[in-house]
């Protein structure tokens, strides 16, 4: 039965690259397949979410948290579909296109965290800055696909895109330039997603441009929420950072309350601790979250055009709050620690200086007098100006894993790294 929650307008695709055809597979289908097949998908293996990849084998990576994602994603959408009398069995959100936003959401981010994400756009502020979120509508619709030197995207359709669309303002509207914009080359993107009528005439302010998404994207979002303020948490405690000392001395510290029941919640979290139960306890959460959310109407300008702007999810402001909590405990015990912005720092430094060595032989010379870079890099760095020879470098540093950027940095820089074996 045809799901008429869906238009033509949703599934039309953009860019080259690889053909799209029916072969029994629904278009949002073939979007999911297409990220799970893909290097950049692989990639997320070996990147940091919270501790280092490779560390122990038991923390998650951006793989991992993406998978969980999706996974709360579908489930998110089953919840909706079944519990809402806006829906039913030909008119409902589509489990595979939330899914492959889900899966994508985070493939273009670089290794080292949000670390190597600010020190890449502090490197590319003079070139059109650098964000997670815009890198990967780019490796989406440009950099998907290589055949030597050539690049084409993915041809992700229209509801795909725009669900991975987290913010729609453009790098030179942007206030502050640290984050939460894409690209000013990508505006093809704005217009293609919203062909007949531009978002930024829709808001006057960037929070409001910014908060405005589909309810595929809000749903990727709501799961993005719920997996890492659950699973940092999990993270945390298993290396440490978290015990119940700690647990109880930001209890007696905190200035703000949360839930309303904040002290008898974290009373069960140490307790949880204590028994060694803290995963069923922390994993039963996800459930409360999910079921916690629901369908909400809206008006709007695109709302006439699309279902997935007449729609919108709603969390109770019980989970809601109780989602905060937990993502302020994690950021608190976990990511403001000194042994975890050393290693940001550490990270930032790598990427920062692999940057600059290869931006000095390949920009700031007028020939190169050593190949740093891949045979295909390194040619269409020689054709490209200042600005497109910093994005190309920027897509390839960003692309590495956390390991590649080690390896390269000391064999670039470690006098007693490499070996004959190292070139084979």
């Amino acid at each position: 039965m045809k799901n008429t929650f869906y238009s033509d307008f949703d599934t039309e695709w953009i860019g080259r690259g690889q053909s799209k055809n029916d072969k029994g597979r629904t278009p949002f289908e073939q979007d999911r397949d297409r990220i799970i097949y893909s290097p950049a998908f692989r990639r997320l293996q070996s990147k940091t979410q919270v501790f280092l990849s490779g560390e122990f084998d038991f923390y998650r990576t951006r793989l991992t948290h993406s998978i969980e994602v999706s996974q709360i994603g579908r489930s998110i959408v089953n919840h909706l579909n079944r519990s809402s009398d806006t829906l039913n069995d030909s008119f409902f959100i589509d489990q595979d296109l939330v899914e492959s936003i889900c899966l994508a959401h985070d493939i273009g981010h670089p290794s080292f965290g949000h670390a190597g994400e600010q020190v890449l756009n502090e490197l590319m502020l003079e070139s059109g800055g650098f964000e997670g979120n815009a890198q990967n509508l780019r490796i989406l619709v440009d950099l998907f696909y290589r055949s030597k030197t050539v690049w084409t995207g993915m041809k992700p359709t229209r509801a795909f895109l725009d669900g991975i669309l987290k913010y729609k303002t453009l790098f030179s509207d942007s206030e502050k330039k640290k984050n939460h914009f894409i690209y000013d080359v990508q505006k093809d993107i704005l217009n293609f997603v919203s062909p007949d009528i531009s978002f930024d005439s829709m808001f006057d302010d960037e929070k409001s441009l910014n908060s405005f998404k589909s309810v595929e994207c809000r749903i990727m979002d709501l799961a993005d929420d719920i997996a890492y303020s659950i699973h940092d948490l999990d993270d945390g405690i298993r290396a440490g950072f978290i015990s119940v000392k700690k647990v109880r001395n930001w209890m007696d510290d905190k200035d703000t309350e949360y839930t309303g029941e904040d002290g008898k919640f974290l009373d069960s979290l140490c307790e949880a601790i204590i028994d060694d139960t803290f995963n069923s306890f922390l994993s039963r959460l996800i459930g409360k979250f999910i079921h916690a959310t629901s369908l909400v109407r809206r008006e709007n300008d695109l709302s006439e055009i699309t279902q997935r702007y007449a729609l919108d999810v709603a969390m109770e402001d019980t989970a809601q709050n109780l989602c905060s909590l937990l993502q302020i405990l994690a950021v608190e015990l976990v990511f403001r620690t000194p042994q975890v912005h050393q290693l940001e720092y550490k990270g930032g430094e790598i990427l920062r200086k692999l940057f600059k060595v290869m931006e000095e032989e390949y920009i700031f010379k007028d020939k190169p007098g050593y190949q740093l870079l891949p045979a295909h890099y390194h040619k269409m760095m020689l054709e490209s100006d200042e600005h497109a020879g910093r994005r190309l470098l920027c897509d390839y540093i960003s692309g590495m894993t956390d390991g590649f950027v080690v390896r390269t940095y000391k064999r670039l820089f470690d006098p007693d790294f490499g070996s004959i074996i190292d070139l084979i």
